[in-house]
């Protein structure tokens, strides 16, 4: 279980409603020491966490805070340096600036350093920022001018460049899981002064609908608090009230990659209930069903292949059905693809003899057929022996010649290797069978 937020009593609140009316119930309840933040123990236990280590060093290094939001990577940064008077924080938001407020917050920090005290310069969303205003960053990072903490919900490795990302520790912070949101709207109910007027469902679908962010949960606890019903709000009436968390997902970054993964090593992994799990996070985050079907039949190429030939079948079909439908009835065709190539017997035979056969092809590019398959139009072809010795199959009892039709100067290769799965099965046989036939026969 994690540990307990320590907020004011309500007496105590009571004595500064005055300064605190106006500050959201987030401000309010904001943890005063790292021991007192939820859901990032892994971070922030005495004993073993990295916070508190870093915290105790003389000087603070540079940091990147990854996670989703409403994690507390806002309220982390604050309290590494409180208390500390040999540092001033600064806060800005990557949304809202640029080269020259950097340059700005940077000339002060050189003024600060020169008095002896050291500038820690807090950027939200540092994602946001273009290439040349994270550059910016390297050379005051390089001499000691400032300490830098970035907040990002995006993958640093993809959103920040490598130059800035070697100069800085990256931690990542966990999403809230649902302990910690029960802990948090416990700890709000304290901080009022009494639970909220929601039934035992509805407390149950609050907590859902945070989502993992603690930031969404307090504020709905804001617009709850203060209803005045007869009988407590049940599951129905509380979703119609609160508004619904937006999908953490972003159609051109990191959530669109991570998902669309998901749903690609679900579907290998032959468990059609995740596959239709991510698919389904994707479609109500935005994401174009056209996506999902293009990806859909490679996966039918890649993981299924000859294992079932008509997994290919089945995805350009629904891909087409989602042409002639459009949304939502279109969707479920592809509901039906994801669920179909789940479920098939996997292969990625093809998949692994076209690597093996295009490697081997770039390497031995300029061998020539045998000429026994080379057709002979003009008579010095006819001379030169094209086309002699070929043995139509057709003409044979098996309907195979086995002659070989790799470049006499290569000899046979071997890329296709069948698994003994699904219908692979059969053409594994039917291979073999060949296989005889060709050393009797040669």
């Amino acid at each position: 279980m994690n540990d307990l937020l320590n907020f004011d009593s309500p007496e105590s609140a009571d004595s500064d409603d005055a300064q605190n009316q106006d500050k959201p119930l987030a401000e309010l309840l904001r943890p005063r020491t790292l021991n007192d933040v939820i859901g990032q123990r892994h971070l922030t236990d005495p004993q073993k966490g990295h916070l508190v280590k870093l915290q105790k060093q003389a000087h603070l290094p540079s940091l990147i805070l990854w996670g989703p939001p409403g994690c507390g990577k806002t309220t982390i940064a604050k309290l590494l340096v409180k208390d500390n008077e040999a540092y001033r924080f600064e806060q800005i938001s990557a949304i809202f600036s640029g080269v020259g407020d950097l340059r700005a917050l940077f000339d002060s920090a050189k003024t600060r350093k020169k008095n002896g005290v050291h500038t820690v310069l807090f950027v939200d969303e540092i994602h946001r920022f273009n290439k040349a205003q994270l550059d910016a960053f390297l050379p005051v990072l390089e001499d000691g001018t400032l300490t830098l903490i970035g907040a990002t919900t995006e993958n640093p490795s993809f959103s920040l460049n490598p130059a800035l990302l070697s100069r800085c520790s990256v931690l990542t912070l966990n999403r809230l899981d649902d302990d910690a949101l029960s802990e948090l709207l416990e700890k709000t109910e304290a901080h009022l002064g009494s639970a909220l007027n929601i039934n035992d469902a509805a407390r149950e679908a609050l907590i859902s609908a945070a989502d993992g962010d603690g930031r969404y949960l307090l504020g709905a606890i804001e617009k709850l608090a203060y209803i005045e019903t007869a009988q407590p709000l049940s599951r129905q009436e509380l979703l119609e009230f609160i508004n619904r968390r937006a999908p953490l997902y972003d159609k051109k970054d990191d959530g669109h990659y991570n998902l669309i993964s998901a749903l690609h090593k679900s579907i290998r992994g032959s468990d059609p209930d995740a596959a239709l799990y991510w698919m389904c996070r994707m479609l109500d985050g935005g994401e174009d069903p056209r996506f999902i079907a293009r990806r859909l039949v490679r996966m039918a190429n890649e993981d299924i292949g000859l294992a079932d030939p008509q997994a290919i079948t089945q995805c350009t079909a629904a891909w087409d059905v989602y042409e002639r439908l459009g949304s939502p009835e279109g969707e479920l065709a592809l509901a039906q693809a994801a669920v179909y190539l789940a479920s098939a017997p996997k292969s990625n035979g093809v998949y692994m003899a076209y690597k093996k056969a295009l490697a081997f092809a770039k390497q031995n590019g300029a061998h020539m057929p045998p000429k026994h398959i080379l057709n002979a139009p003009t008579k010095l072809m006819a001379q030169q022996d094209y086309g002699a010795g070929y043995v139509y199959d057709h003409d044979t009892p098996e309907g195979f010649s086995g002659q070989d039709y790799f470049p006499e100067t290569l000899g046979r290769q071997q890329f296709y290797a069948p698994p003994e799965r699904g219908f692979e099965r059969d053409i594994n046989k039917r291979l073999k069978y060949w296989t005889k036939i060709r050393e009797e026969k040669n």
